[in-house]
């Protein structure tokens, strides 16, 4: 095991790399000056040339790129915008988007599993054919269209929850819910086809010859061995809410990471939009690697292979 996280964490920053880079010649590749659109068509031409000349696009493309990695080595990236180092805006973003993406995959994983699971058992019966058309409903539904739904039932009709922004608990629960039920949709119809395929498995006979409880036969053998394609859709699943939901976090005004991004994009700010996305790989990246380890711990076969 820990020499499979040592060539993992060799790859880390590499590939980091290699998105930084690709991340700089696409921005480079927009058409349109970015002066222009920050200081607008009225701006004096003393005024564009040093702001050219300040964020070094008077430069040609190969000596911007040795700056723009100086400067990410070196943490003195600065927000044209906010006139501050990029990682300053970006951490209480990344801990507004990191305690969504949290709460939304714990609710979507408490409604998902048992569904999934009851469903499986449940083969063809009205409570399987309803928990597909939950799922069906889930996956089907947007999050443009189920957000503001919540907000008018539980915000204006009902007065439980506030409508917008990042307070309490309270804050948190619309936003969550709209991206759990979406989640969870997707979620239990995995695990129910995953359910299925180990449920007719020989090695459940077997124990329940030997005279284990049908409970200790489902969640200890049927479903530890059911997890594998459970866990690699709950870690994407998680990578993408961690790059984030910027649909859901602009309905609910949420200050995530994923609506500063577009935010940065629409201003052209290049330091902040290189930044966001430089965190956006590396929390998928962790994701991928915390996924892979889950996969060791739950299924001994993936471990012995992952030390080959």
């Amino acid at each position: 095991m820990s020499g499979y996280l040592v060539r993992r964490l060799f790859w880390f920053f590499p590939v980091l790399l290699g998105v930084s880079l690709v991340v700089f010649l696409f921005i480079h590749m927009i058409p349109g000056d970015p002066v222009m659109v920050m200081l607008g068509e009225s701006a004096q031409q003393g005024q564009v040339e040093a702001l050219r000349k300040s964020l070094h696009l008077d430069q040609p493309l190969y000596t911007q790129l040795v700056l723009f990695f100086s400067d990410l080595f070196q943490g003195k990236m600065v927000s044209i915008f906010y006139k501050k180092p990029v990682f300053e805006v970006i951490w209480p973003r990344l801990g507004a988007t990191m305690e969504l993406a949290f709460f939304s995959m714990l609710i979507a994983i408490l409604i998902a599993l048992p569904v999934g699971i009851l469903s499986a058992l449940k083969k063809n019966s009205w409570l399987d054919f309803a928990s597909r058309v939950f799922s069906l409903v889930g996956v089907s539904v947007p999050n443009f269209w189920l957000g503001p739904l919540l907000i008018i039932l539980f915000s204006l009709w009902l007065g439980w929850l506030p409508v917008s922004g990042r307070g309490g608990i309270n804050h948190l629960v619309l936003p969550a819910l709209t991206l759990g039920m979406a989640l969870s949709g997707l979620l239990s119809r995995i695990s129910r086809a995953s359910m299925l395929e180990v449920l007719g498995a020989p090695y459940l006979r077997s124990g329940r010859a030997r005279g284990l409880s049908e409970t200790r036969v489902i969640m200890k053998h049927a479903l530890r061995n059911a997890l594998i394609p459970i866990l690699t859709v709950i870690g994407l699943q998680f990578g993408a809410l961690l790059s984030g939901a910027f649909i859901t976090e602009t309905i609910f005004a949420w200050p995530g990471i994923g609506r500063l991004l577009i935010n940065a994009i629409f201003s052209r700010d290049f330091p902040l939009v290189q930044a966001c996305v430089l965190v956006i790989a590396a929390s998928y990246l962790t994701v991928n690697l915390l996924v892979d380890l889950c996969y060791a711990m739950v299924d001994a076969r993936v471990r012995l292979w992952r030390e080959k």
